[in-house]
């Protein structure tokens, strides 16, 4: 039994070596790290299969208590059987694959075993298509929980080879041979086959573990080069901006040539191709035309679909994406590839990651604009409700999770632009539906909870049919803002703020409460009122809410604030429901934001 147990050693190496081979192609990093189509199941099936084919090819033919080493087994003969490493591939396609790729592999490699032959071969086919099954059943069920680690890998594989030894013995019809069998193999079976098993999955874990440290260079990637491009784009698309965008770009990525369009024209193109792909009124490729009037992102993995006019074209590959300011698509980004295989998921996410990020930076440049056509000085201030500490405050959380937790850095990304985009749209509207202001607040504590986990807890409670409701921008963001910055400053935890909208008779009242420090009583008779100077602000919010609510509703709506000294502080509001005041709103203008 123990001689047996170099030669197991050696099968198991030849395994990993494979599997290490396999490890270096990107195709076979895609199969293990994303969910997988029909095809891309096939694939595993068919690698993994090949796996188990290889061990059954690769055993160690037992005769008796003999064994006898042969490099390569072809056939075997009847009274003969074989020591492999089988199940360990088997058990590593059903734990990654699936159901599917499971039975599949199973079916496969215990085919070929039976065709093999040997006193044992009906019994090690049945164990083999029974190994996959279940490992694929398992496997489905432990990746739906994110629970599929190394040691439980290892558990499977061992539990796999006890169960065949015990089939071997269950279907054998020799006893006497088939338990001889089972005390020279079963040991060193189960115990090579752990340890592969084991080998096996920090093969994949190291995969997995460089996915993460991708994704936190693309992560960083995407924040330097929205770093650099931010000046550029606050003037719009014009070819100087533009021109610069895609020289940082091209510097920053690894596309071969980078291209930025407006709406009518190409007003950029660095890089391959830019011979013949010139700024100019007009486009050269299909795929631009395609991406500005669907509205959404398209790839070209070859020079017949990027359709572009000239013959001799370097270009092979392209991802197009589009710019949009609101609803509108302003133009396109593009990043054009000489070769296609270089057009990878990675590329693919980046650009989509920038293109989000650069259509914020020209809605951010459209609202400047629009801030100096604004006569409001109110609405003003109020677009600049983005202070630059929260702003580097976020950005700093955010580039501190890029190394710990890749994925809620891209999360805390997405509230930071629909936080930006809120406020936007608040600086163009006069009065929005509550969700937005909703969604706004959700954005706004997302990326606070994330400094401080545990600093203070929100509650919301809405009226069902409210969401639609009209109210004035900036009316619930800041109150939830003045909590987080005044009410709980300089605690560490047990903070709590409520926000309460419900219908009162034709009225709608809004109530935003916190448990924080409160107010002192002189301060609380100027709240609202006038400016009050003090550590922690100066009170514009509130003043700024109370003048636009007089404003717009004519003076029918109320804004009442209550507080007491460590205590808390209650803002009551109460608008007359369905009522603008002197200001008429204008639906189109909400929905062309």
């Amino acid at each position: 039994m123990l001689s047996l147990v170099p030669l197991m050693i050696e099968r198991v190496g030849i395994i990993l070596i494979t599997v290490f081979l396999f490890s270096q192609l990107k195709a076979f990093r895609r199969l293990i790290l994303h969910n997988q189509s029909i095809k891309e199941r096939l694939l595993l099936l068919l690698i993994f299969g090949f796996f188990g084919v290889l061990s059954n090819y690769t055993g160690v033919e037992i005769h008796g208590d003999s064994r006898m080493a042969n490099t390569w087994l072809l056939d075997i003969e009847q009274d003969s059987a074989i020591a492999n490493t089988r199940i360990l591939g088997v058990t590593i396609g059903g734990l990654l694959g699936g159901p599917f790729v499971g039975l599949g592999v199973g079916f496969l490699a215990g085919i070929h075993r039976l065709f093999l032959g040997g006193f044992t071969a009906e019994a090690c086919a049945i164990s083999t298509v029974l190994a996959g099954l279940a490992a694929g059943l398992i496997g489905k069920r432990r990746k739906q929980r994110k629970q599929l680690t190394a040691g439980y890998a290892i558990l499977i594989g061992v539990a796999m080879e006890i169960i065949q030894m015990m089939l071997i013995l269950l279907l054998s019809s020799e006893m006497e041979p088939a338990w001889q069998l089972v005390q020279i193999i079963g040991l060193p079976m189960i115990v090579i086959n752990g340890i592969g098993m084991l080998l096996f999955m920090l093969i994949i874990q190291i995969i997995l573990r460089e996915q993460e440290r991708t994704r936190a260079l693309q992560t960083n990637a995407a924040f330097a080069i929205a770093d650099r491009t931010l000046p550029y784009f606050r003037k719009g698309l014009n070819t100087d901006s533009c021109n610069r965008v895609a020289e940082i770009m091209l510097e920053w990525t690894e596309a071969d040539a980078i291209a930025i369009t407006d709406k009518h024209s190409v007003l950029t193109h660095v890089g391959a191709g830019s011979d013949h792909h010139l700024p100019t009124t007009g486009f050269a490729t299909e795929l631009t035309k395609r991406s500005l009037r669907e509205g959404r992102v398209l790839t070209a993995k070859s020079q017949e679909e990027i359709v572009c006019s000239y013959p001799d074209c370097s270009l092979q590959a392209a991802v197009v994406l589009p710019l949009r300011v609101g609803e509108e698509t302003a133009g396109t980004l593009k990043l054009y590839f000489t070769n296609p295989n270089d057009l990878t998921r990675v590329e693919r996410e980046l650009a989509e990651g920038l293109a989000n990020l650069f259509s914020t930076q020209l809605e951010l440049a459209e609202a400047e604009q629009q801030s100096k056509l604004l006569k409001d000085a109110e609405i003003k201030a109020l677009q600049a409700q983005v202070h630059p500490h929260f702003l580097f405050n976020s950005i700093n959380t955010i580039s501190i999770l890029c190394r710990t937790d890749p994925n809620k850095a891209r999360s805390l990304l997405q509230e930071l632009s629909r936080f930006f985009r809120s406020n936007l749209q608040g600086a163009r509207h006069m009065l929005i539906p509550i969700e937005k202001e909703i969604e706004h607040i959700r954005a706004y504590i997302s990326l606070e909870q994330a400094r401080f986990p545990e600093k203070f807890t929100l509650q919301m409670e809405i009226e069902p049919g409210l969401e639609q409701t009209l109210v004035p921008p900036f009316l619930l963001q800041p109150l939830v803002e003045n909590s987080v910055k005044h009410g709980f400053r300089d605690t560490e935890a047990d903070g709590k703020i409520a926000v309460s909208i419900k219908r009162k008779d034709t009225s709608i009242s809004i109530s935003v409460l916190d448990n924080g420090h409160g107010m002192e009583p002189h301060k609380l008779n100027q709240a609202g009122q006038q400016t009050v100077e003090s550590l922690t602000g100066t009170g514009t919010a509130l003043m700024n809410i109370r003048e636009r609510l007089e404003g717009i509703y004519n003076h029918e709506a109320t804004l009442l604030i209550s507080s007491k000294k460590d205590e808390g502080t209650t803002i009551h509001i109460q608008l007359p429901n369905n009522q603008k005041g002197e200001i008429p709103y204008d639906d189109s203008l909400y929905r062309g934001g």
